[in-house]
């Protein structure tokens, strides 16, 4: 017997977590749904990612934050879920912290993964100042 299951995350931005399943080479598809809503509509995205087994996870949007969706009696992923999701979570962190340093005029000078699974990033902004 199936059984879904829904975990809660903090993936609240779609761009991010795509560059994040990108960069860790997680093969996905992102499905838009129009939604209607009294006299307008808009568009609602969710990514899932196929298994072989065709019983895909899928990344729903809750109206705040992306929800992991997955049927736990056909997860066949190399790594358990809880770790699944840990990789995620750094990857989307790091997607974040780069990108949203990148538009406060910081760059990254160092980018190192550790031995323990951590990252390091060193970031610098140079003051603009006029002698």
């Amino acid at each position: 017997m199936s059984h879904f299951t829904t975990m809660k995350t903090r993936f609240q931005n779609l761009f991010y977590l795509e560059k994040a399943l990108n960069r860790l080479n997680i093969k996905h598809n992102k499905q838009e749904e129009i939604k209607l809503q009294s006299n307008s509509s808009y568009n609602e995205s969710n990514l899932t990612i196929p298994q072989v087994n065709g019983y895909n996870i899928e990344f729903c949007w809750n109206g705040k934050e992306y929800e992991l969706v997955v049927d736990m009696s056909y997860w066949i992923q190399d790594c358990p879920i809880e770790t699944f999701i840990d990789k995620i979570s750094q990857q989307y962190a790091s997607e974040v912290i780069m990108n949203e340093s990148k538009k406060l005029g910081f760059q990254a000078v160092k980018y190192q993964q550790n031995k323990d699974g951590s990252n390091t990033v060193v970031l610098e902004r140079w003051a603009n100042q006029n002698f």
